[in-house]
């Protein structure tokens, strides 16, 4: 059951971007919820106000006790760890991740885990950014200088305070492949603003 809805002013970037199109992947009759680097809090917010009961982790102290303390109205359950190691007791119907995976050493153990995280019937989603090596990539990279510009200046952008790491250290086809290969059945797409989004359903 959704709380509330959102104030159309909302603050924009190439993460907050693709918030919308995560919680459309959110199972029906989903309870539970995993933001995996939450960082600023904004997509652990959206999936609290679609009604989910959350829980974020993130390495960075200092940025998390800042998200708390902005979102100190809410019932988010905010973990400082790391989420390779920590002990959650429990798998959830919804696992998101937001330009995070990135930062982790081994991504086909990082998507892994994430996917030994998700409950039997719930989803997977995660945004991420990688190199570009081949002509179609370039070719998205062009549209998206013009998608950021037309949206920066409709709606601004926002610069969000957690830790970056750049560059990426996989190519969009690296990518690509350790996804299907660890993540049997998912589907991968490349967007512009230079992100790729990898969503999976766990059977059942």
């Amino acid at each position: 059951m959704t709380r509330h809805v959102p104030s159309p002013e909302r603050r924009w970037n190439h993460n907050t971007h693709f918030h919308a199109r995560m919680l459309d992947a959110v199972p029906v009759g989903a309870h539970t919820a995993l933001d995996v680097g939450t960082g600023n809090g904004l997509l652990a917010r959206d999936l609290y106000d679609a009604g989910l009961d959350v829980t974020a982790i993130d390495l960075d102290a200092d940025v998390l006790r800042a998200t708390r303390t902005a979102n100190a109205d809410t019932g988010i359950h905010w973990l400082h760890g790391d989420v390779m190691r920590h002990d959650f007791g429990q798998q959830f119907d919804v696992v998101a991740s937001v330009a995070t995976v990135h930062h982790l050493p081994d991504l086909s153990a990082g998507l892994a885990r994430l996917a030994d995280l998700t409950a039997p019937g719930g989803a997977l989603v995660v945004v991420g950014l990688a190199k570009p090596t081949r002509l179609r990539d370039h070719v998205l990279g062009v549209a998206g200088v013009a998608q950021h510009r037309w949206s920066s200046w409709r709606r601004g952008y926002w610069e969000h305070s957690a830790p970056t790491c750049w560059p990426p250290p996989h190519s969009y086809a690296q990518v690509q492949h350790i996804a299907h290969a660890v993540l049997m059945g998912s589907e991968y797409r490349r967007h512009p603003l230079w992100r790729y989004v990898i969503t999976w359903r766990r059977p059942r």
